[in-house]
């Protein structure tokens, strides 16, 4: 049994600079690679002006019929957070505030998901976005990781996907060491993949970690029409059980 993932922060259905709308077009780009499961960062749930429907509801629009919103930040015009789109259906989900201050709003949404045919199996499905500042992306990944322990037991099988800042490459030995994660680009290439900024990608900010399932492949989305369609690249994997 095969499942394929893609992580992308879609820049909250903007172009890169903002310069377009490219909610319809990064929808058609991201259905043609079949992927299973989708997670999503900075997803307009309500904006007044930008997203009367929540983005996350469009994009699934006959694709993926099932998904769950953690909602993060909250502002006049409306709110923004994490998504999780699944073609399997969610046995539950819950949003986790691991905000450091007001100032900066950040979440990390956790659905856990089956389907018949897997025997009664779950899968723990996690989207993030951590802080900018190293201080407190640490913090966050302490919490995470003791969110981890908590909800999923140790023979389940778990993917933690997302957009986590990660610039200075701090975090992945942690998950490694303390709950036997593995990231799914450094697995394949012995290096994380460079994902920002789109147009000329140079730090590595967006990983796919996973653990108890077999990493297939590993990719990074890059080139047209990728480079232009959010201002971070997406990643895509394949793993079995």
């Amino acid at each position: 049994m095969k499942i394929k993932i893609m992580t992308l922060n879609i820049h909250k259905g903007f172009s890169l600079f903002n310069r377009r709308s490219i909610l319809e077009e990064l929808k058609q780009e991201i259905k043609d690679h079949g992927v299973d499961i989708l997670c999503l960062q900075e997803v307009l749930g309500q904006h007044s002006k930008h997203a009367r429907r929540p983005q996350f509801e469009m994009i699934a629009d006959q694709i993926w019929q099932h998904y769950a919103y953690g909602k993060n930040a909250v502002y006049s015009n409306g709110h923004h957070g994490n998504a999780i789109l699944s073609q399997f259906p969610f046995l539950e989900y819950e949003n986790f505030d691991i905000s450091n201050h007001r100032f900066e709003r950040r979440g990390v949404l956790h659905g856990v998901i089956s389907a018949p045919e897997w025997k009664g199996r779950r899968i723990h499905v996690m989207t993030a976005h951590l802080d900018l500042l190293s201080v407190g992306r640490n913090r966050q990944a302490d919490r995470l990781l003791e969110l981890i322990r908590t909800r999923v037991k140790p023979n389940e099988p778990l993917i933690l996907a997302g957009d986590f800042n990660d610039w200075a490459e701090e975090l992945s030995e942690r998950f490694s060491k303390e709950l036997g994660l593995v990231e799914a680009h450094f697995r394949h290439f012995g290096e994380h993949a460079r994902t920002y900024p789109s147009a000329f990608p140079v730090l590595k900010l967006d990983r796919i970690y996973v653990r108890d399932l077999g990493i297939e492949s590993a990719r990074r989305l890059s080139g047209s029409p990728w480079d232009s369609l959010s201002d971070h690249l997406g990643l895509v994997s394949e793993f079995e059980f």
